[in-house]
């Protein structure tokens, strides 16, 4: 495209997203997935207050996605101000695929004061793609919970952050009824190395769960290709 027509397609999709019908607005934000990040954040950011939720919760996480200095702390502030939990959830999911660990400060904070479950779960999951120390022991506390999916969410995020100390903690759901629960402990297994966590895959190989019998094998596979 040349730089004419792309700057034609710019100045289309920032009407579009100008538009007061919903739908205009949600077509140009998909049109967006294709151009640079230093394209895309600022029409973004016209939307990021919308009125319409499912377009700012699109909006999030296609910050999420395009990585600009501009997105951090427009997520960070929508995590930490917004009233509506659900996009408070969605903002805690986006700083996640940023990749940057300045996230992990407001996601912590997040996980121990937001008084949303699905928030906090947003929270730990991106506190495992982002693979800090610092989340460590927020994590370990999540396994606490009376939430079935914060369990799992710590669980695969203890496995990301790779630190031994959680195996005995987490292999106590090696028992657990959930069959899901059970899948992320072997994922997480295989990326905790120790003779626990061989002896624990190589009965969770056995589980009646087939999806459980498949991530305890691939994991056990890792394990021997590490020798």
């Amino acid at each position: 495209m040349t730089s004419t027509n792309q700057n034609l397609n710019l100045k289309n999709i920032a009407q579009q997203l100008e538009s007061e019908n919903s739908r205009d607005r949600l077509r140009a934000l998909v049109s967006l997935r294709d151009l640079s990040p230093e394209d895309a954040v600022p029409l973004i950011l016209k939307v990021i207050d919308d009125d319409n939720l499912q377009i700012r919760s699109m909006a999030i996480f296609a910050l999420g996605l395009k990585h600009t200095e501009d997105c951090f702390p427009v997520l960070s502030k929508i995590l930490e101000t917004e009233d509506d939990y659900g996009i408070r959830a969605d903002a805690a999911g986006a700083l996640g695929y940023l990749q940057d660990n300045r996230a992990v400060e407001p996601l912590l904070r997040a996980f121990y004061e937001d008084t949303e479950w699905l928030v906090r779960f947003s929270a730990a999951v991106s506190l495992g793609n982002l693979g800090d120390i610092r989340a460590y022991d927020a994590l370990m506390q999540a396994l606490d919970s009376e939430e079935t999916m914060l369990h799992q969410a710590a669980i695969s995020a203890l496995g990301e952050v790779g630190d031994l100390r959680c195996v005995d903690k987490i292999l106590k759901f090696a028992q657990s009824d959930d069959w899901l629960t059970r899948q992320r402990l072997a994922e997480a297994l295989g990326h905790l190395k120790c003779d626990k966590s061989l002896s624990a895959l190589n009965y969770l190989v056995k589980d009646p769960h087939p999806q459980v019998v498949t991530a305890a094998r691939y994991a056990l596979d890792t394990f021997e290709t590490n020798k």
